[in-house]
C-alpha cells in the first residue's frame, strides 16, 4: 500500500495506522476460515476412500467425519454432501478439494521468499518465472524446491493468517 495508496486530493500518503488496521481487518475470523476450509477439503478426501455396499447414510457418515476429526460443534462443513458440487459434481475433481488450501499454502510459503529477498527482488522473480514457465515437464515439489531451498512450509499460512 505504502507504494501506491495515496489520497486522491492530497497525494497524501497512506497512514500507517490504516495499514494496520487493513492488516488487522484481513486475518479476521481467519482460524475458523482455515478450519472451515480443511475440514471440507478432508470430507472430500473421506469420500473418495469410501467403498460402500449398499446405501449411504449421509448425515452417519459426515458426523463420523467431523468425529474422527475432532470438529467442534460451532464447527460444520462448509458445504453438506447432498449440494458440495466439487466432490460428486465432475470425476476430474474427486477427491481435489484440497487443492484450494493447498495453493494457499503454496502462495503464502512463496510470499515469504519475496518478504525475505525484497518484494521487486529480480532474482527471486525470474526463481519463480522457472517454477511456472515449466509447467508438467517436471516433477512439481522438485521445481518447487529448487525455489524455495525446501518444500512448501504449511507454517507459512499460519503465519500469513495470524495463526501462528
Amino acid at each position: 500500500l505504502k507504494t501506491y495508496a495515496h489520497h486522491y486530493k492530497t497525494g497524501e500518503l497512506i497512514p500507517d495506522s490504516l495499514v494496520q488496521q487493513i492488516n488487522a481487518a484481513s486475518k479476521h475470523n481467519m482460524g475458523f476460515m482455515t478450519a472451515e476450509l480443511s475440514a471440507a477439503a478432508l470430507l472430500d478426501l473421506n469420500w473418495g476412500h469410501l467403498n460402500p455396499e449398499g446405501d449411504v447414510d449421509v448425515d452417519a457418515f459426515e458426523k463420523s467425519v467431523a468425529e474422527k476429526l475432532g470438529m467442534p460443534a460451532e464447527l460444520t462443513f462448509r458445504y453438506r454432501s447432498p449440494y458440495f458440487k466439487h466432490i460428486f459434481g465432475d470425476e476430474g475433481y474427486a477427491s481435489g478439494y484440497y487443492t484450494y488450501i493447498w495453493a494457499e499454502v503454496l502462495d503464502a510459503d512463496a510470499f515469504e521468499l519475496f518478504k525475505e529477498k525484497g518484494i521487486f527482488d529480480a532474482e527471486t522473480a525470474a526463481k519463480l518465472k522457472k517454477v511456472l514457465e515449466s509447467g508438467g515437464s517436471e516433477d512439481p515439489m522438485v521445481l518447487y524446491r529448487n525455489f524455495r531451498g525446501h518444500l512448501p512450509a504449511t507454517d507459512a499460512l499460519l503465519r500469513q493468517r495470524g495463526l501462528k
